[in-house]
């Protein structure tokens, strides 16, 4: 078909109006440009495609479909219309198609080294690594380009790290060994041109843990020449992974002359030390001499550590008012440390640690890293140690119970020794009066520096003062853990607001309000603090489970559906740009960034976070459908579920979790990040088990009774006639009540509701804890328990076994049918003693308002699931029973319940729950917003800040509680009142 339109600048100036609106989202006005176009050159291809992809963005994809297809079966070869396919596809995320484009187009000109070029980037988002090298090799023979060659080299090497065979450590070898063999060519015909190329060559000869010979290469003249730039920690890595320590040292020593300040540096030279001493304690052991003797020898070689440290220190006292180098410094404490753990001498070589840390504190104490510095080195020494170490740390600020600092830099050094004095442990023993009074010393510190030190700065800086506030806080937690009560963290809640009228850029105090407003169940403020934080991009895979986690069982189910779309919505992007980074690290030949981007690829595909929140905003939305029957059915036919089948690679989840974002000072003693993690990770893990299987389940259910939504069935009939034959056919089946036939249907319930049994049955047997929640810092507690607590497990089990029944008209079906009844007026039970028990907590509404509220919420999730499923099968059986049955025997007629009876019955259940629903929406109706644990006068009065803030601050606060838990009663009464709308029969 000719594409040749008259002068080609003249076409591409009538496209340009088409490509501008596409550009700018203006897609109505895309898709009247190429109609006009098109009625002049109707045949021609570029604007086919256009017109195609003008039609996706619409969103109207059958008409799109056509469209693209009809392009496609043409075979075209020109660069435009490949284009705006490869935009389509990608957009339709179809990248195999892209790949059959570029196969036809190279064979109709094979050697276009455009098409080969596109051809092979096509591969790459595929990660089809053998297709990469095969046509990387064919863009190599018709373009010797450097370029070219590598990209084959790069695939052998992913092929072997990556692809299908990796597992096989003989065939890894085998394609690592050839691309090694391949580079070798090209280094024996001298044809290396660039660093990107050795530093590949280097990375292949690790990855073979051939260390030597990469060391070789990294001293030769070839990557000298090309290669200037190599980082030195290449060298560091390969002297130490080849165990030359002694050269590793020598190298290192010279680097410290160089740089001074390079901590990184000092603990690779530690760790040579430590070898060498190592080494030289092997030699001793075969030698006569004795014990004196070889400690002697092993104390020369820290000495000489000790003295090039001391060196160091000495040769670089900084003058007056020019940057203070902590390298060296904390070199020395690492090498106390490191000693004691060999259980050497340390107090003999290096002087008492107490006192190595005090000098440290005089010389940095200023700068906020102080703390961390510190903290690294206190398990060091015992705990009485540590209480006196932070004694003398407090008197070395120079403020006292009756002074105040005297300018920022003293005032960060009493930041720092309070922040130590935490750590060691110093609160744990004070008298509530004591701790109160603390409370009340670090507000009155915050509001001296805030008013001596904190005036005329940016908005994106942050108080100087702020870490009393943030300190005063964790106080106070530890206060309301002590009681049991609100109060105190309340109040703290209220001088974070005070701390961020002042202070709008600390994400500090904002993470902090974020957590305090989930542990009391306020939902509304943990929202406005999620948006002030405004969390984007990775952070919304880093940091975002603070807030999702959280919501999903918060009963604001609209609010939460946003923040998970928002999220979904990075993960989905990201996908596509990340393909997109893969393909320029190869038109770049940046293969460096190559393993990192794909390893950033996978942790993002197999994030915890991202899957988890996938499933619950599925889940999220069966629960919150309000359409008429035929409209919920289609919402859940877009879902996809495939309840046969779990796609979750379970061995290859990844947390991505940044538990630093909050900074802690608690006791080091009593803080176990690790464990902590791994608890937290074990049991989100079990949460997404239990909530995909749940959404299975229930996807299963409807699938039995509607299995045209299922997605097997609608992408194995692509026509309606034939969905609706298939309907027929199975509406025959139904009515004929063949129970093998049932039996035979029926086994993906049965297996799903077996692993479900199972699952809740290993999770009891295991009997894990909840997290804990000692100090304001430690993750909450997740939903896993709350899950075990409420009546999922028997619910949704009784429910397999009732769909079961009725799918084959059972006979003990009215029995069924009663135990669930039984469940669900159960169910709106427990709602009533929930809500009566928060509203008899007079004294302190808040303290269990979290636990409250998610126990309401997961009974209204499970009673809307239980409402679709009932509508679902409702519209099967109302259907069904139209139809003409076929003529029963006597014994079956006594053994099976017709459509007709089943059709009633499920009536039935519908009224009941309808009722419950009803009576479920007068409880929630009459639920009282949560009573504050005190008077808000006597906040205010402890507050003791400025007169001004008094008035308004904790009444705000108070405020966003009331609407918060009014908001929640709005949505939940809503919600009860579309379901009682989609019931009513």
């Amino acid at each position: 078909m000719s594409q040749h339109v008259q002068d080609p600048a003249v076409f591409e100036r009538r496209l340009r109006p088409i490509y501008d609106n596409l550009e700018v989202g203006n897609n109505r006005k895309a898709l009247q440009e190429t109609e006009k176009l098109l009625k002049k050159h109707p045949n021609l291809l570029c604007i086919k495609a256009l017109k195609g992809l003008a039609l996706l963005r619409l969103g109207r994809y059958e008409e799109s479909d056509g469209f693209l297809q009809a392009v496609a079966n043409e075979k075209p070869a020109d660069d435009a219309t490949l284009q705006v396919l490869s935009f389509c596809y990608k957009e339709l995320e179809q990248l195999d198609k892209i790949v059959e484009l570029y196969n036809h187009a190279v064979k109709q000109q094979p050697a276009n080294e455009e098409l080969l070029a596109h051809l092979f980037i096509s591969h790459v988002r595929l990660e089809d690594f053998k297709s990469q090298q095969s046509v990387a090799l064919q863009l190599y023979k018709a373009h010797p380009k450097n370029a070219y060659y590598f990209w084959a080299v790069m695939s052998v090497v992913l092929q072997g790290t990556r692809g299908p065979e990796c597992q096989n450590l003989t065939k890894r070898q085998i394609y690592l060994s050839l691309a090694q063999r391949m580079v070798d060519k090209m280094i024996q015909e001298n044809k290396l041109e660039s660093e990107q190329e050795v530093h590949l060559y280097l990375q292949i000869l690790k990855l073979q843990n051939k260390s030597k010979e990469a060391l070789e290469f990294l001293n030769s003249s070839i990557c000298t020449k090309l290669y200037p730039g190599a980082p030195i920690y290449m060298k560091i890595n390969l002297l130490k992974e080849l165990k030359m320590w002694r050269d590793c040292n020598i190298l290192l020593k010279e680097l410290l002359n160089e740089e001074h300040d390079r901590w990184d540096f000092y603990q690779d030279y530690l760790t040579s030390c430590f070898e060498l001493l190592k080494e030289q304690q092997e030699v001793d052991k075969k030698s006569d001499k004795s014990e004196s003797e070889k400690n002697e020898t092993a104390l020369t070689i820290l000495d000489e550590c000790h003295e090039f440290l001391c060196q160091c220190i000495c040769l670089h006292l900084i003058e007056e008012g020019e940057k203070k180098v902590r390298g060296p410094y904390l070199a020395r404490l690492e090498l106390y440390k490191r000693m004691c753990a060999h259980n050497l001498d340390a107090k003999h070589l290096l002087g008492d640690l107490s006192e190595m840390i005090t000098e440290y504190f005089r010389l940095f104490g200023d700068k906020s890293c102080c703390t961390h510095d510190i903290a690294l080195f206190l398990p060091t020494i015992s705990m009485q140690e540590r209480q006196e170490l932070a004694s003398k740390l407090l008197l070395e600020s120079g403020i006292s119970s009756t002074t105040l600092p005297q300018n920022k830099e003293q005032m960060q050094k009493h930041i720092c020794a309070l922040q130590i004095s935490r750590i060691c442990g110093s609160h744990l023993d004070l008298k509530l009066e004591h701790l109160l009074a603390f409370y009340t010393a670090l507000k009155l510190h915050y509001e001296h520096g805030l008013s001596s030190f904190g005036k005329n700065l940016l908005t994106t800086d942050m108080g100087p003062s702020d870490s009393y506030a943030l300190l005063a806080a964790n106080v106070m937690y530890d206060i309301s853990q002590q009681q049991q009560k609100s109060d105190r963290i309340f109040e703290a809640l209220c001088l974070l607001q005070y701390v961020l009228r002042n202070s709008t850029s600390n994400f500090h105090v904002k993470l902090l309000s974020l957590k305090i407003y989930h542990m009391l169940g306020c939902h509304l403020g943990a929202q406005e603090m999620y948006d002030y934080l405004d969390i984007k991009q990775i952070q919304l895979d880093s940091m975002g489970y603070i807030h999702c986690n959280a919501l999903a069982l918060s009963g604001r189910f609209s609010m939460a559906r946003s923040v998970f779309d928002a999220t979904l919505k990075f993960f989905t992007n990201s996908y596509k740009e990340r393909l997109d980074y893969l393909a320029l690290t190869y038109r770049f030949c940046t293969f460096s960034k190559i393993e990192e981007f794909m390893n950033f690829k996978e942790r993002l595909t197999n994030s915890l976070h991202y899957v988890a929140t996938s499933v619950e905003a599925q889940l999220c939305d069966l629960v919150i459908l309000y359409g008429n029957v035929q409209q919920n059915l289609t919402s859940y036919a877009v879902m996809s579920i495939d309840p046969a089948e779990d796609h979750t690679c379970w061995h290859k989840l990844s947390d991505n979790r940044d538990l630093d974002a909050l900074t802690r000072w608690d006791p080091v003693h009593l803080v176990a990040l690790e464990t902590e993690r791994e608890d937290s990770f074990q049991q989100e893990v079990e949460i997404l088990r239990i909530r995909l299987l749940l959404l299975r389940l229930i996807a299963s259910f409807v699938d039995l009774f509607l299995p045209s939504l299922s997605p097997k069935s609608r992408s194995k009939s692509g026509e309606l006639a034939s969905n609706q034959a298939s309907n027929a056919a199975h509406t025959n089946n139904a009515g004929s009540n063949s129970t093998p036939c049932g039996n035979k249907d029926t086994e993906l319930i049965e297996f799903l509701n077996k692993e479900w049994l199972e699952l809740f049955n290993r999770l009891r047997n295991e009997n894990l804890k909840p997290l804990p929640n000692r100090f304001l810092v430690n993750l909450l507690p997740t939903r896993l328990h709350l899950l075990l607590e409420m009546p999922y497990e028997k619910f949704f089990s009784d429910l397999a076994q009732l769909v079961m029944q009725f799918y084959v008209g059972a006979s003990n079906l009215s029995l069924q049918c009663k135990l669930q009844c039984d469940n669900v007026v159960q169910l709106v039970n427990f709602c009533g003693n929930i809500i009566a028990a928060s509203d008899e907590s007079f004294e302190d509404g808040l303290w269990r308002r979290r636990e409250w509220q998610s126990k309401i919420a997961a009974s209204l999730e499970i009673l809307s699931l239980y409402a679709f499923i009932l509508t679902a099968l409702y519209e099967k059986l109302q259907t069904s029973s139209k139809i003409k049955p076929k003529k029963k025997s006597n014994s079956e007629t006594e053994l099976v319940i017709s459509e007709k009876e089943r059709c009633q019955m499920l009536i039935e259940l519908m009224r009941l729950l309808k009722r419950e629903f009803q009576r479920c929406d007068k409880l929630i109706n009459d639920w009282k917003t949560p009573a504050l644990p005190r008077d808000l006068n006597s906040f205010m009065a402890d507050m003791s800040l400025k007169p001004e803030v008094e008035a308004t601050l904790i009444g705000d606060v108070a405020s966003v509680f009331k609407e918060s838990h009014e908001l929640m009663v709005t949505e939940l009464r809503n919600l009860i009142k579309d379901k009682i709308r989609m019931i009513s029969k």
